[in-house]
């Protein structure tokens, strides 16, 4: 691969913190797919980045932090949080477990994301 892809994965969100969607999308093969396991099925990148455009008004500040990252041949297996602050004042996290798939190019293919929100002050 021509790149590691334990630090695109990490590029890849901290481009989504910086609503710099170009960038995040840039990252990503023309095929790449994304899952979430709220029941809706899987859809293109392309879609879900327009869905986080979508939201992103409502979203005062969203920080990734990285619990561990583990990496095979093509593919980042990682756990981190994702505090989230809204224009509103709700103050939360988001506790997943997410698998980035890689071309042999280094470009993601595919995200698996296993995901759970829980509102400050709540026990996960």
């Amino acid at each position: 691969m021509s790149n590691n892809i334990k630090d695109t994965a990490v590029t890849y969100l901290r481009a989504l913190e910086e609503r710099d969607w170009a960038a995040a999308r840039a990252l990503c093969a023309d095929t790449a797919t994304v899952w979430h396991n709220d029941g809706k099925g899987e859809e293109t990148i392309g879609a879900n980045i327009d869905g986080m455009k979508g939201q992103i008004d409502s979203i005062e500040s969203m920080r990734y932090d990285i619990i561990r990252q583990l990496s095979e041949p093509g593919e980042v297996l990682q756990q981190h949080v994702v505090h989230v602050a809204t224009t509103n004042g709700m103050r939360g996290e988001v506790h997943a477990a997410v698998r980035f798939g890689f071309d042999d190019t280094g470009l993601i293919t595919r995200i698996e994301e296993y995901a759970n929100f829980i509102p400050a002050g709540q026990d996960g």
